[in-house]
């Protein structure tokens, strides 16, 4: 998501390291802190949670809210997941159609996709990514605990899949730097904790994809559970071979490897200009002070 919009950002030098520390902090308390307080509030096997062969569910945290007899602020907490869902819909239309006008326009989508409105909006690809949320009638169905178990399954398994991809792609990109001579420095942003981080990233990520259905082999073995857990392993091999066959592509060498095609030259300009203290063209970089505890805080929280 970051990577994604940071291509539309004015400043993505500064727009980016700011966004990934939000992201993390907001991951690590919103996402984290509140499974926590679920897992030690609700049991496991509350009749009310999403199971298998339920229809519907009621939200943990109303669970929890109606248990501690606040019945108000459950009402609340339905309102505020409403807007959540919301919000996190926009999201992945706005990363999905952006994705799909990038593959269209490097012609690993067609072409059609790649149309614009007036305002640089990609409508065809966002009309294509919309179709798929045809997905959530599915919930009405009566085997709807089946049904998103199985959703959850597949994405969690296409998000193993896309982080490992990002932290080999990473690393190779890391590794071109130094075998074409480039300083690091240059990078508007660094990933901490490089080589090791991505190397942990993506041993965890491999792990994951092959164990996250170790259920399927428990006793009784569940065949539909294995094809569910491990299907997009071999349409993921299938894509990748199948369209390097295709297009008679190769692996690049390191030393080959174009690595600035397509940088914004506003950034280099920019970047430039901070390390001489040059303000031509009414470019002027100005030096901040230090915000507040509190500042921080409305950054992380707010944005």
């Amino acid at each position: 998501m970051v990577g994604i919009t940071a291509g539309e950002a004015d400043n993505p030098r500064k727009a980016v390291p700011r966004a990934i520390r939000q992201v993390f902090w907001r991951i690590l308390i919103f996402y984290i802190g509140t499974m926590f307080f679920i897992g030690i509030l609700i049991p496991y096997n509350d009749e009310r949670l999403l199971s298998a062969g339920s229809q519907t569910a009621t939200s943990p945290f109303t669970i929890a809210l109606e248990d501690a007899g606040i019945a108000a602020a459950a009402s609340l907490i339905n309102a505020v997941i409403v807007i959540a869902v919301i919000s996190a819909g926009n999201s992945s239309l706005y990363v999905a159609s952006r994705t799909m006008l990038f593959m269209s326009r490097n012609r690993k989508a067609p072409k059609i996709l790649g149309r614009i409105n007036r305002a640089g909006v990609p409508w065809v690809s966002l009309l294509f990514s919309n179709a798929f949320a045809c997905i959530a009638f599915l919930s009405a169905s009566n085997s709807a605990g089946t049904v998103y178990e199985a959703l959850i399954t597949l994405s969690g398994v296409a998000t193993f899949i896309v982080w490992g991809t990002i932290a080999f792609v990473h690393i190779r990109f890391r590794k071109a730097l130094v075998a074409q001579g480039q300083s690091v420095d240059e990078l508007p942003f660094k990933a901490l904790w490089y080589p090791y981080g991505t190397y942990f990233a993506l041993g965890a990520n491999i792990f994951l994809i092959f164990f996250q259905g170790y259920t399927a082999f428990l006793n009784p073995f569940d065949p539909i559970a294995f094809v569910i857990s491990y299907i997009l392993l071999p349409v993921f091999v299938i894509l990748l071979v199948g369209y390097k066959v295709i297009h008679h592509t190769k692996f690049v060498k390191l030393t080959e490897m174009d690595i600035w095609t397509g940088r914004r030259e506003d950034l280099v300009r920019a970047k430039v200009e901070e390390m001489t203290g040059n303000e031509d063209d009414g470019y002027v970089v100005k030096k901040t002070k230090k915000p507040e505890w509190f500042l921080k805080m409305k950054r992380v929280v707010v944005g």
